[in-house]
């Protein structure tokens, strides 16, 4: 069954990664690679990808005739998702035990973040009573 595992962090407070020293950076995206890399060689991973920070994201409507409106970034926004991992194991508790170990990853002064990872199943279409 394949999982989406969504990495949300916080946007403001003391955990803010602009806050972060170089090296606690470099410590947070090696534990990450670390963990991509494991995934890998399992055969569990299917994708996985960071994302820009939010004050680069644009909101996205159809306009008249389809075309796109753009409306800007909203500051206000209290967390944003950071990145994502899809996998293909074998249960829920195996997604859930690979979230865990990405919650952990070290932050400030090498301390475990704790960070929520959201872990939905993926769909493999709607549902039957609607085709």
């Amino acid at each position: 069954m394949k999982y989406i595992l969504m990495m949300n962090t916080m946007k403001l407070g003391q955990q803010a990664f602009s806050q972060w020293s170089r090296q606690e950076i470099q410590a947070h995206i090696a534990f990450m690679k670390r963990l991509t890399q494991e995934l890998q060689e399992s055969g569990e991973l299917v994708s996985g990808e960071g994302l820009s920070f939010p004050d680069e994201a644009k909101l996205v409507r159809a306009g008249k005739d389809g075309e796109p409106i753009t409306d800007g970034v909203f500051p206000e926004s209290k967390e944003f998702l950071a990145g994502f991992w899809i996998v293909d194991v074998d249960s829920a508790e195996r997604a859930y035990a690979i979230a865990a170990r990405a919650s952990a990853a070290p932050g400030a002064r090498g301390a475990p973040l704790n960070m929520p990872i959201e872990v939905r199943a993926v769909a493999s279409g709607p549902p039957d009573e609607f085709v």
